[in-house]
């Protein structure tokens, strides 16, 4: 597998998280869940190029298949979040079909490109597999449809990226060849069983406590996929809900803006700043002039936290199949953001007569993306063997 191109896409509502493995070597991308229309006319860099995620701030054009917006250029990234018709992702959202997922995706794909071929301008990089997820809610019925749009050749135009010198344009034409589709979840527990180099299985303890069952919880921007683990293997049946934590960072920056004066850009700019120490939770709307946020900030999140375990426990009694699940499993991202809060309620079912196992995995908001690598090597390794038996089958 070290001769081959692997690409795993975990396509958050709030951040796309990326994972690329050339030729035995990893790399790793962020890219806020932004686009906004490109006018030159407007043009103007609003950051230092010399404190810049490169991959976050892109200007880009895409030609390609699968989306219907061909002749539109766009801000990808942080970059989008500071523009005025920035567009975020919308609740329940439907991603497939959604012209900002393939130029997202994209995007930092040919991004990755240009750091394999950095003196080059006109850009040829193959994908032997690339996998990407989505909620649960819509795997099963477009699932197809998201492989069909991602195979074949894409081109993308990059026309503004940070520390490469105008009016210097580079093309990537983007080669995919075969695309696997994993359920968000459901890939988190592949990250946390298996070892993302070897394959095999890593935690014993775990694959031992899912012959009672475990349930994961993935909470994201706009959803929280919960899959229930038996024996494991993840059960199908159970189906995502439409809740996340986008709609109380919305609260949050409605609530900022009207009591504080405050705007923030996007909802990524919220999210940087919970995610640093809460002595980091405040904004200056004028300067020199300090204001704490946490007042607006910590009451939405223990609403989400009770939420969130409530779900839990729905999810436990709707499926025969995990009614005796002994641990609840936190990944995402925003179980990250709020799990000082999810702990504490927990803590009070405890007390209150309703004792859970809760687990916080570590890195457990990158889980998602590093099982989609897993599923990535996998579904290539039988690929690998099943086109050898039929070599041998007929010899």
């Amino acid at each position: 597998m070290e001769n081959n191109n692997f690409l795993a896409v975990d396509l958050g509502n709030s951040w796309y998280k990326v994972l690329a493995a050339d030729n035995g070597s990893l790399a790793e991308y962020e890219l806020p869940n932004a686009i906004a229309l490109f006018d030159e006319e407007f043009y103007e860099k609003y950051y230092d190029e010399e404190d810049v995620k490169l991959e976050e701030n892109l200007i880009v054009e895409v030609k390609s298949e699968a989306i219907s917006a061909k002749r539109e250029i766009y801000y990808a990234g942080k970059s989008a979040t500071r523009q005025r018709n920035v567009s975020l992702t919308s609740f329940n959202n439907q991603k497939v079909e959604e012209d900002r997922t393939f130029i997202l995706l994209f995007s930092a794909t040919a991004f990755h490109a240009i750091q394999q071929s950095p003196n080059e301008t006109d850009i040829f990089y193959e994908i032997d597999q690339l996998a990407v997820s989505l909620p649960t809610t819509q795997y099963k019925e477009k699932k197809e449809l998201l492989k069909k749009k991602l195979k074949g050749t894409h081109t993308i135009i990059l026309h503004k990226v940070p520390m490469i010198q105008e009016p210097k344009e580079i093309v990537v034409k983007i080669q995919v060849n075969d695309v696997i589709v994993g359920a968000e979840g459901a890939c988190a527990y592949l990250g946390l069983t298996r070892d993302l180099n070897t394959l095999e299985i890593k935690d014993e303890d775990l694959v031992k406590d899912s012959k009672k069952g475990v349930i994961i919880g993935d909470l994201g921007g706009d959803s929280v996929d919960f899959v229930g683990i038996k024996n494991n293997r993840p059960v199908a049946s159970i189906e995502g809900e439409t809740f996340g934590i986008n709609l109380f960072l919305d609260h949050i920056i409605k609530k900022v803006s009207k009591n504080e004066l405050f705007k923030f850009d996007s909802r990524s700019e919220l999210e940087e700043k919970l995610c640093a120490d809460v002595s980091e939770w405040y904004v200056e709307p004028f300067a020199g002039v300090r204001k704490d946020i946490s007042k607006y900030v910590i009451p939405q999140l223990k609403t989400m936290a009770i939420k969130y375990l409530e779900l839990f426990d729905q999810i436990r009694s709707s499926s025969t199949e995990i009614k005796g699940s002994v641990k609840y499993i936190a990944v995402g991202g925003a179980a990250k953001l709020a799990k000082k809060q999810i702990q504490e309620a927990a803590l009070k079912w405890n007390q209150k007569g309703r004792p859970i196992e809760l687990m916080f995995p570590e890195n457990l908001e990158k889980l998602n993306v590093q099982g989609l690598l897993i599923l990535a090597k996998m579904n290539h390794l039988k690929k690998q063997s099943n086109s050898r038996q039929y070599v041998t089958y007929n010899r």
